[in-house]
């Protein structure tokens, strides 16, 4: 079954307005965000980033892998085919068809070994769906 990527028109190698957007979030959540969108963005060379809907994304060319959306207490860090990724560590959360989103909040302990898998593991998947056609 071939699965229809979502695809986002505008994006670019890097979008001020996503360091314009991490500058209303001052504090440590703000820093967080900023934090995990910076290893996003080091993915692979092909990683360009659009705001969507006020939140930074991360995408292999016009294909979006991941985002980071600031909450008041808490940061989601979302995967846009999260439900096909492997999550041992058991992040994840959501129920949606495609999507899931691991949240961050000041007071717990992030695995962020696992956490780094699984951006990664996004960009690759996203990059092999993408090149294999």
């Amino acid at each position: 079954m071939k699965v229809e990527l979502l695809r986002f028109n505008n994006t670019v190698d890097r979008d001020p307005a996503i360091d314009a957007r991490f500058t209303t979030h001052p504090g440590e959540l703000g820093d967080l965000a900023r934090h995990w969108f910076e290893i996003m963005r080091h993915c692979g060379d092909e990683v360009r980033e659009i705001l969507h809907d006020g939140c930074p994304v991360a995408c292999f060319g016009d294909f979006p892998f991941a985002y980071v959306n600031v909450f008041t207490a808490h940061v989601n860090v979302g995967f846009f085919q999260g439900s096909s990724l492997p999550d041992p560590a058991r992040q994840f959360q959501g129920t949606g068809m495609r999507m899931r989103h691991v949240k961050l909040r000041l007071e717990s302990a992030t695995d962020t070994a696992s956490l780094s898998q699984l951006i990664n593991k996004a960009y690759s998947g996203i990059k092999a769906h993408v090149e294999s056609g």
